[in-house]
């Protein structure tokens, strides 16, 4: 990831860089998963030869300022790792700069009533120990991401005048030798997002990142030949650009070929307009032209079985309606299905972290509790363990759900019900559909459809799927018929403005919405108008967008329908100046 809003909080002391190999722990049962991984065509296989599947999440801070993971200033680390994994994330992938390797000095550890007890006085490197040791006690796995040549910026090349290619080899080197005999740590990400003027198969080793990644990948091997070397793309291909790290058009034609066989997995990073506003995303077939896009960068190689392919990044605020179609359909994509199994994309989302200035993270702001609303878009492609139980053997597709009816219309919006489907491992989500459309998708057994237009007639479908990836055939169709205009019923709303934290340039704040009719609510909108320099930054448990100073906040698809007196909340996080007076805040009720 190229922009960060990065908080530099707190102070800890740090020895001197300790570089000798320390001892390590993995879990005792040889479980799914278990060993160094290899590679077999386009699957990745444990130790055992079973199938895995990394399904995991981006927790950065050691490529910062910090020298650590973030957070840390609110949270113990082993607590941190304990619900990365009670959310179903297998694998944590942590960037790190080549700062660490030169005595710097831990910030933003906090102690406070016994978190972190073991980290005050280690150095980077010896913190990084225990994160990998302590994910490993709990069966997860960690990739190490060498993010940036120093804290202070991303670089488009693998080296600097200040951080030589000798540098980057010596200390991915050291890495390498670090873990050895720690198969908690499965490879490492060789150099993150290379981009303009890096080339692919030019031929120019300044520029040419397929043989730099040959140069580092087998200095990798030769120190640990055991571990996984995870290449990323570059931004563009004779001609063709695309997001940095994610251009593998050229990997085809000029393969990165490695001292080691089957240790190389290509990795892509792709992302929404969140990130950058991109010609595909207004395209007029969009979101149908995405699936060509993907194949034609990076998901190709997985189709020709060239070698497994990772999306080391992807990640959205979801402020957008074309960011929440393009996650969805991104997932879409990698989602494993009968035809391969485990045998699918590999991925790790961006970020766990919150303070992500153009993403935001799984976590809202208070570093404690899960954005449901973001995850809940990744769960048909978790892989709560490796192998078959994430999604390996299980070729089983759940049962239709059935008895799917519709249960309240606005202009603008259709309710849906249905009653749960069956599956011989477990459904884990459903999906909904608008004609051939995918609308929306969800945990739930109800779900609203919005931004439809008035007096017109849709057909939905509902299809099931489990963690697998498995499909279920189509529920019966219903006809949902839009009201000619707008008006609840009998319902409205009314909307209260709490700021929970504020501070020199941000804040953090609550809006509560509460129906006020006498009829339920099938969905709500609260807007306002900023006149004091202020801007929205992040938001949870709503789609809030902001034009110019005017700011309107919708209902996401489980918290629209309010029985008469019933209260939901969401909140949102922005900067200001001069003044931070509380709006005015209009709501209105379908």
């Amino acid at each position: 990831m190229a922009a960060l809003l990065i908080p530099l909080t707190g102070s800890q002391g740090a020895q001197a860089a300790d570089n000798a190999s320390p001892t390590r722990a993995e879990p005792a049962a040889a479980a799914a998963g278990a060993g160094y991984w290899h590679t077999s065509g386009r699957q990745i296989l444990d130790a055992a030869g079973q199938p895995v599947r990394i399904a995991g999440i981006n927790w950065f801070g050691f490529e910062t300022a910090n020298y650590v993971p973030h957070g840390l200033w609110s949270r113990d680390y082993k607590s941190m790792i304990d619900q990365m994994k009670s959310t179903g994330y297998n694998t944590i992938r942590l960037p790190y700069s080549d700062d660490i390797f030169k005595g710097t000095v831990p910030t933003g550890i906090s102690t406070s009533g016994g978190m972190n007890a073991d980290l005050p006085g280690l150095t980077s490197l010896q913190i990084m120990d225990k994160l990998v040791n302590y994910a490993g006690t709990i069966g997860l796995k960690v990739i190490l991401d060498r993010h940036r040549p120093d804290s202070s910026a991303q670089s488009a090349l693998w080296y600097t005048a200040a951080v030589p290619e000798s540098t980057w080899i010596s200390n991915l080197t050291a890495l390498a030798t670090r873990y050895r005999g720690n198969p908690a740590m499965i490879g490492i990400d060789l150099h993150n997002e290379p981009h303009d003027p890096a080339c692919w198969g030019c031929g120019d080793t300044s520029t040419d990142w397929r043989l730099a990644a040959e140069r580092g990948g087998n200095a990798v091997l030769a120190a640990n030949p055991s571990l996984l070397v995870f290449v990323e793309g570059v931004q563009t291909f004779n001609g063709s650009s695309y997001w940095w790290g994610g251009n593998l058009q050229g990997a085809g034609q000029y393969p990165v070929r490695l001292s080691v066989a089957n240790r190389l997995v290509y990795s892509a990073h792709d992302y929404a307009t969140s990130v950058a506003s991109q010609p595909w995303f207004t395209d007029p077939a969009f979101p149908g032209n995405m699936a060509g896009i993907w194949t034609k960068n990076w998901g190709y190689l997985f189709q020709q079985n060239t070698a497994p392919v990772w999306v080391g990044e992807f990640g959205t605020t979801l402020q957008a309606s074309v960011d929440q179609t393009w996650l969805r359909t991104l997932v879409q994509y990698l989602r494993p299905t009968a035809q391969y199994g485990a045998d699918s994309f590999q991925w790790t989302f961006w970020s766990w972290n919150p303070n992500s200035g153009d993403t935001g993270g799984i976590l809202n702001d208070d570093w404690t509790t899960v954005n449901t609303a973001k995850d809940a878009y990744l769960s048909s492609i978790k892989a709560p363990s490796f192998g078959s139980g994430g999604g390996g053997g299980d070729t089983q597709a759940p049962t239709a759900p059935t008895n799917v009816a519709v249960t309240g219309t606005t202009s603008t919006t259709a309710s849906l019900t249905w009653s749960a489907a069956t599956d011989d491992v477990g459904v884990t989500g459903y999906d909904v559909y608008r004609g051939a459309t995918l609308a929306g998708s969800g945990t739930g057994t109800s779900y609203t459809d919005t931004g439809l237009t008035p007096s017109t007639a849709y057909a939905y479908t509902v299809r099931a799927h489990d963690a697998a990836g498995n499909t279920s055939p189509a529920s019966g169709a219903v006809t949902a018929t839009t009201a000619p205009g707008g008006g609840g019923g009998g319902s409205g709303c009314t909307a209260g403005w709490h700021v929970d934290s504020q501070w020199t340039p941000g804040f953090n704040a609550t809006v509560t919405v509460t129906n006020s009719g006498t009829a339920p609510t099938n969905g709500w909108t609260v807007s306002w108008t900023w006149l004091n320099g202020q801007h929205l930054s992040s938001a949870w448990n709503a789609t809030v967008q902001q034009s110019g100073t005017g700011v309107s906040a919708v209902n996401l698809a489980y918290n629209g329908r309010l029985a008469a007196g019933a209260s939901t909340a969401f909140g949102l996080q922005g900067t200001w100046s001069g003044t931070n007076p509380p709006p005015t805040l209009t709501c209105t009720a379908s």
